[in-house]
């Protein structure tokens, strides 16, 4: 089975968090089509190692949140009908524990030889109480739902170290590298501490300089078309 205590918590989605990946491929279409019209290969996304990088630690990023939400649903059937592995031990005084492990239930009850009954039939009650647990998560698919999520947590994680040592050629590529590290490292909307704020301002940066390229760009085509139509008329 797998330790609960282990289990990857889903991130908290704000509504911020769903928008901040729309805003990193808006700016990646706006560079794009402004590198085609102008057909400025320095400043084709497409060639950006650091958003290609993005893309695929976007798609794994998606399926990991997906996984995750289906492991947490699964478990939760598995505590509302099995509840997880424990046993309950009443002590000499007439107080009653609750463990979760075999290394909790040693610390409360100690290896004491005046113990070794009780500690022997807690025991035994805990391996049938995680056998259950154990049979029912592999039978209602949980115990493969978990290790997913877990694989595709991992990879994300060498996705975003990956990034560390891959060079953004575009401004779409360095908008891609802060969505990144804003949707994994900031816990909760509107964040005021240190570095979160600085990292949003920045990403905002990025896109209103991406857009305002992206007019300048369609301005400057009409000009250059109302132009070459004037010509043509005069003709």
């Amino acid at each position: 089975m797998a330790d609960s205590d282990n289990t990857t918590t889903l991130p908290y989605v704000t509504r911020r968090r769903v928008l901040a990946g729309t805003v990193v491929a808006t700016t990646a279409w706006t560079l794009e089509g402004n590198a085609s019209a102008s057909g400025a290969g320095s400043t084709n996304v497409r060639s950006d190692p650091a958003l290609v990088l993005w893309r695929e630690w976007e798609t794994v990023h998606k399926q990991t949140e997906r996984l995750c939400r289906r492991q947490q649903r699964l478990e939760t059937m598995l505590v509302e009908s099995i509840g997880f592995p424990c046993v309950t031990v009443r002590l000499a005084e007439g107080e009653q524990v609750t463990v979760h492990s075999i290394e909790m239930l040693d610390q409360v009850l100690g290896k004491a030889p005046d113990k070794a009954t009780l500690r022997n039939k807690a025991e035994a009650d805990f391996a049938a109480h995680q056998a259950r647990w154990d049979a029912a998560a592999e039978k209602t698919g949980y115990t493969a739902a978990f290790r997913a999520e877990r694989e595709a947590g991992e990879k994300m994680q060498d996705l975003l170290q990956a990034f560390s040592a891959t060079p953004a050629t575009t401004v779409a590529g360095v908008a891609g590298k802060l969505d990144a590290v804003l949707r994994e490292g900031e816990a909760w909307e509107e964040c005021s501490e240190f570095p979160w704020p600085q990292i949003r301002s920045a990403l905002s940066d990025l896109v209103r300089i991406a857009e305002s390229f992206g007019a300048d760009r369609v301005r400057r085509q009409r000009i250059g078309h109302d132009q070459a139509e004037t010509l043509r008329h005069s003709l």
